[in-house]
């Protein structure tokens, strides 16, 4: 049995009933094993795989609050603390009622890797909790997010560890948590981001990941003479990634025909009217189903199944193993070229494989939707030095630190013979990093 594939076979003993942990898991050490075998018999003696595979620190604390009819009502929350060999931990919190503590490993191990292809100073975690900020009043969220952070400030710090968003945590839960920090802490400093623009936030942070998938998606293009004018497009999910995905792809020339939320999917022909959409999901918070009442010549159809729909590119921009093996094939059927994963992990194993096997261009999350932290980081380096920079001066930085995952990425998947397999790219390059730093500071 392999290094790897031992390792494997621990963690699905140490961490029973946590299925999207142990599928993380295996995806990353199945895509490291070649470079894993060049270095087995030192990375064995110093447990690497071990120790990258176990989290520093999960926190888990209950959240208290009263809502509006003065009920107490109880929820979960979570800091997983991943991985600090390079920088303070970094990653989001998520607010939905699926989060455990197997989501929110996963989502920590594949920050780990993902913040360490920006080429920025930060580290892995995640956090979040079980509770649904939809159809609650800003009273009761304010309440939520107040005693969910009275809980985690004793545990980030601008130094230590510095959340941002995630799936149900805006603008607006961003503020409520900061400014219960800083009345705990009495700090000012640049402990979460995705900060309003008034209180230290970063222009472009808001758009950041979706204009990062769309940049990521123009390098691979252009490495095969190809480009995106011209190209329909499906984006997946109706929230901020997949938004500004629309927003960028449609700039630089393609046409978007349809997106989607957890209850159906929408089709417009004449090409998805962003507008629309935005005054639907940011100003009313509603549904995708609104679109087809207000657009006309636009359908919309219950469940899931978006991927019948044909096109060239196609963008995974909503939740976890949204895409599975049959999607991949409809995909694959109608001729699609390009997916790029704008979500953590939106696609499952079988489907990869499937879409790699089958001449698809594939890029996973961790390279493709890194825009985000990339984004957050250069968040906190604007607070350190209480600065603020234009939106060009970010956006550029922003393109520029894309344009270099992807030149990472296709120099490892190169360099170990595997051209154009860019799962494997993305998780050698990532590691690689990670593992040199955590050689270089000793057993810890």
């Amino acid at each position: 049995m392999s290094y790897t594939e031992e390792v494997y076979e621990r963690v699905v003993a140490q961490n029973p009933g946590e299925p999207e942990f142990h599928q993380a898991v295996k995806e990353v050490l199945d895509s490291l094993k070649v470079a894993i075998d060049a270095n087995e018999e030192e990375y064995r003696k110093l447990s690497i795989l071990e120790r990258l595979v176990e989290p520093e620190r999960i926190i888990s604390f209950r959240v208290p609050w009263v809502d509006d009819k003065g009920v107490v009502q109880v929820n979960k929350g979570y800091r997983i603390q991943f991985n600090s060999a390079i920088g303070p931990y970094k990653g989001g919190l998520r607010f939905h009622p699926t989060v455990n503590q197997s989501i929110l490993k996963f989502l920590g191990f594949e920050q780990t890797f993902k913040n360490s292809l920006t080429g920025l100073p930060i580290g892995g975690g995640k956090g979040g909790s079980n509770f649904d900020p939809k159809g609650k009043s800003d009273r009761e969220v304010m309440a939520f997010c107040q005693s969910f952070m009275t809980e985690l400030s004793k545990y980030i710090g601008a130094d230590e560890d510095v959340p941002a968003g995630d799936i149900g945590v805006g603008g607006r839960e961003i503020g409520f948590l900061y400014g219960q920090y800083k009345r705990i802490t009495g700090l000012y400093e640049g402990v979460l981001t995705g900060k309003g623009l008034t209180y230290g936030g970063s222009l472009i942070r808001t758009q950041a990941t979706g204009y990062g998938v769309v940049y990521m998606l123009d390098e691979i293009a252009k490495a095969h003479n190809d480009s995106i004018s011209g190209k329909t497009v499906i984006v997946t999910g109706s929230g901020n990634v997949a938004i500004y995905a629309v927003e960028k792809v449609t700039a630089l020339g393609a046409k978007v025909v349809a997106m989607c939320d957890s209850n159906g999917y929408i089709y417009d022909p004449a090409g998805i009217n962003l507008d629309v959409v935005k005054d639907i999901k940011e100003v009313k918070r509603g549904r995708i189903k609104e679109y087809a009442e207000r657009v006309a010549g636009s359908v919309y159809t219950e469940g899931t199944g978006i991927w019948n729909i044909k096109c060239d590119v196609y963008l995974p921009c909503a939740t976890q193993n949204e895409l599975s093996l049959d999607g991949a094939k409809t995909l694959v059927a109608g001729g699609c070229k390009y997916v790029v994963e704008g979500a953590n992990m939106p696609t499952t194993l079988e489907a990869t494989t499937y879409l790699q096997e089958n001449g698809v261009y594939f890029m996973p999350g961790k390279a493709a939707n890194a825009g985000g932290v990339a984004t957050s980081a250069l968040e906190m380096s604007q607070n350190s030095m209480r600065l603020s920079w234009s939106a060009e001066e970010v956006d550029e930085k922003l393109h520029g630190i894309m344009v270099n995952i992807f030149k990472k990425v296709d120099e490892a998947s190169k360099k170990y013979g595997l051209a154009d397999n860019y799962v494997v790219g993305a998780n050698i390059a990532g590691f690689e990093k990670v593992v040199e730093a955590m050689k270089a500071q000793g057993i810890v």
